[in-house]
């Protein structure tokens, strides 16, 4: 799947198209049972032609009741609707946590720097964060149109002085220069905001 925002989600699949909110479909199954303002009687005053001829639902909302007129099959056939919006939305949300998406969300800038912090990390610590961000390269940042890497350490590493335009091979390239890291300890309190300040001291960088 690719990228895509929630909105361009919905959109894609028609979604917002369906008429699936509550006041959407009450109002194709039914009417609003509704009162008026009577000059004579000097109150508002609800019809009652409808007593006992409609089954009818009360809003939790607003309280607003409807009449419901609509026949079984229209009834089931908006359930069908229905249910097949809910796997919609769970297969989006299954997409959404997994894989780099679970760590570091939906990358949806076309221009980022990602700043490398691993702090005082043991070994180990070091080659998970390693492939978390091998995953996010491999998978996410292929996708759009330029990155770079720097990391805060006592002497500030970039991989590249500027954004590089995305393709399989600045990817990859990207991935071999994490991997060839040396796992150091020395850090200092400042070096991730020394780093930071340098991502963002590009204007082409969006996040």
């Amino acid at each position: 799947q690719s990228l895509i925002s929630s909105s361009e989600w919905l959109q894609r699949y028609g979604l917002k198209r369906k008429k699936l909110s509550l006041s959407q479909i009450l109002s194709q199954i039914g009417f609003q049972h509704r009162k008026d303002y009577v000059t004579t009687l000097g109150k508002p005053v609800a019809s009652r032609y409808a007593d006992g001829l409609f089954p009818r639902y009360k809003r939790a909302q607003d309280g607003s009741v409807y009449n419901l007129t609509a026949k079984k099959e229209l009834i089931l056939h908006f359930v069908d609707c229905l249910m097949g919006a809910i796997e919609l939305y769970k297969q989006r949300m299954e997409w959404l946590t997994s894989e780099s998406r679970q760590i570091f969300g939906v990358i949806q800038e076309r221009c980022i720097v990602i700043v490398l912090d691993f702090g005082t990390a043991a070994p180990t610590e070091f080659d998970l964060c390693r492939d978390a961000l091998s995953m996010v390269l491999v998978e996410q940042v292929i996708q759009i149109a330029r990155f770079n890497l720097i990391r805060a350490a006592q002497d500030l590493m970039k991989w590249q002085q500027k954004p590089t335009p995305v393709s399989e091979h600045t990817v990859k390239a990207a991935v071999m220069w994490l991997w060839k890291l040396d796992h150091m300890t020395a850090v200092s309190h400042t070096n991730p905001a020394e780093a930071l300040l340098e991502a963002m001291g590009d204007e082409a960088v969006s996040s």
